[in-house]
């Protein structure tokens, strides 16, 4: 490889980014913390990038300040803006070791890594969207012969964060190499993680808002050792020794820059054709909950029993079945349907850097009623982690009143209305498994499709009403006002199921009823759908042209709805 190359990461463009204006450009990092202000986001090739670009950013922040300590100092960041001149300041300090072609200290990388075998590897590698064995679902089918320096560092940034598990290439100098190969241990940090960050309307509110001072309670910080790594020693083959892996990290500026991998690119003057990588430090993710701000924590029973530990938190990862709405407890309160508390310690951790801008409401000068984006990023690996399924890339608007925990009272709110909309979803489930069974067709199916259909619907509904939750314009009881939108979209679903049923639905048929036997149809099925929903949406006035029978029991004969699930 040319020696002579260089691409200055400082000064070079390769960060995407999307102005407020809506238009694209791509700038050096130096330009991206001087525009910031007039900067929308980051945007990367794939949505996990931009979670891992960001948390780059964050550790050159929280290094060129060497902070923030204490919630003063971030309130004078917040106040005064980024310290431009100090960050550029850094980076020039620093410029040596964001050259990602450096001869001897090439940024992210191992200088003169070697394969076993002596081969470099495809790009197919690196670049995530190119499924390893599964080239026909992706835009770049036939692989990637070649890639920019600019993409290249994306990438690189990209497999630290959120590279796959697998057998890896063997390299000189690694202990851990068999038969010339390494074999699998693990996906990247950040592939562990339910990432969630705090997004306002410019990359410098982001930014801040994400910059957790040193004195976060529930975050073990050790400041004086917290390096990013450019200012650790040049990685070498193989793992860190297992002294200094149990001690480590040490703070966001080590987390956020952590190397998950082993890497060198192999280029030339016209860019990168290949590389050489494999895995680096692991890092397990077992109660990191006071390291790691930007995720949410479960407690798992299985592995307290298993290590034989009294309690043992792992990251909640998200579902990509599921929006980030349904989401709202864990997010809101730490905590989820069916995670009950404990004894001492909560079932459901939320992340930290929720609890970070909600203390930024009562010790700072934060608005309660600012509205925020929590954006949600993941990946769902398949195929024993060696392979990317799914990316998850979700958001939900919220002031950060909501977060607060010296008043949880419209953050509950916002939990019960979740409820409400599962409750209601629910329901119409069973009104499509009835109307199959009283045409003596299979449940499972209708009753799936209904499901998607009702959250579907409700999806922009509720993301709506939420946004206006603690806002002066919020309803005076707005949980009902809730359930009467949410009443009008579920029955409306209702009523064009019943007119979609078939002759034989309508026709009917004899089914065992709360151990009776009752002439199942679909009067009968619409009957039952409407006053259920009347019952478990109480807030909402009785809908126009709605039967005196919404005001009844159950259903008609004072039995339950027939088991659905039968």
């Amino acid at each position: 490889m040319p020696s002579d190359l260089s691409f200055d990461l400082t000064r070079e463009r390769w960060l995407p980014v999307r102005r407020r204006d809506g238009s694209a450009d791509e700038l050096s990092l130096r330009d991206v913390f001087v525009q910031a202000a007039d900067l929308r986001r980051i945007v990367g090739d794939v949505p996990t990038q931009e979670f891992a670009l960001l948390r780059l950013l964050l550790a050159i922040l929280h290094d060129a300040i060497d902070g923030p300590k204490e919630i003063e100092d971030w309130q004078e960041l917040w106040d005064d803006g980024l310290p431009v001149d100090r960050i550029t300041k850094y980076l020039d300090e620093h410029r040596d070791r964001f050259d990602l072609l450096h001869p001897e200290r090439p940024f992210f990388q191992t200088a003169g890594l070697s394969a076993v075998s002596g081969e470099v590897s495809a790009l197919d590698r690196l670049v995530a969207d190119v499924p390893n064995g599964r080239p026909f679902f992706t835009m770049r089918a036939r692989g990637v012969d070649r890639l920019g320096f600019a993409e290249a560092a994306r990438w690189l940034v990209h497999a630290h964060a959120f590279d796959t598990s697998g057998i890896k290439t063997g390299v000189k100098g690694d202990d851990r190499v068999k038969g010339g190969k390494t074999y699998p241990q693990g996906v990247a940090w950040a592939g562990t993680l339910g990432g969630v960050l705090a997004e306002e309307d410019s990359l410098a509110e982001t930014l801040l808002l994400n910059l957790v001072a040193f004195d976060t309670p529930g975050l073990r910080i050790d400041a004086h050792d917290d390096l990013p790594a450019w200012r650790r020693g040049p990685s070498k083959p193989g793992q860190l020794k297992p002294l200094e892996l149990s001690t480590r990290p040490n703070g966001p500026r080590d987390l956020y820059t952590w190397q998950s991998r082993r890497v060198r690119l192999a280029f030339d003057a016209g860019g990168v054709h290949g590389v050489v990588l494999t895995y680096g430090d692991p890092l397990t993710p077992h109660n990191k909950h006071t390291r790691e701000p930007m995720t949410g924590w479960r407690r798992s029973p299985a592995q307290e029993k298993k290590l034989g530990l009294a309690q043992v938190y792992l990251p909640r990862e998200h579902d990509p079945s599921r929006s980030a709405w349904r989401g709202l407890g864990a997010l809101i309160a730490g905590r989820a349907e069916g995670g009950e508390q404990r004894g001492e310690a909560a079932a459901i951790v939320r992340p930290r850097v929720l609890d970070w801008v909600a203390r930024l409401t009562v010790e700072g000068d934060l608005p309660a009623d600012l509205l925020i984006r929590a954006r949600l990023f993941g990946v769902v690996y398949g195929t024993q982690q060696s392979v990317i399924d799914e990316i998850v890339d979700d958001a939900v608007e919220m002031r950060l009143v909501l977060l607060r925990q010296d008043d949880r009272r419209l953050g509950q709110t916002a939990i019960d209305a979740v409820a409400d909309a599962e409750r209601a979803v629910t329901l119409l489930g069973d009104l499509a498994a009835d109307l199959a069974r009283a045409a003596g067709a299979d449940m499972e199916a209708p009753k799936a499709t209904a499901r998607n259909l009702g959250f579907a619907t409700l999806d922009g509904v509720f993301r709506d009403w939420l946004a206006t939750l603690g806002s002066e314009d919020t309803p005076a009881d707005p949980r009902a006002a809730w359930q009467d939108e949410a009443h009008r979209c579920v029955r409306n679903l209702g009523e064009d199921l019943v007119k979609q049923a078939g002759e034989d639905a309508w026709q009917g048929r004899v089914e065992t009823w709360n151990g009776k036997q009752v002439w199942l149809n679909t009067s009968r099925a619409d009957l039952v759908f409407r006053t259920r929903l009347r019952k478990a949406l109480p807030g909402t006035g009785r809908p126009a042209g709605g039967s005196p029978d919404d005001e009844t029991g159950d259903s008609p004969d004072g039995g339950e709805s027939p088991d659905t699930e039968a």
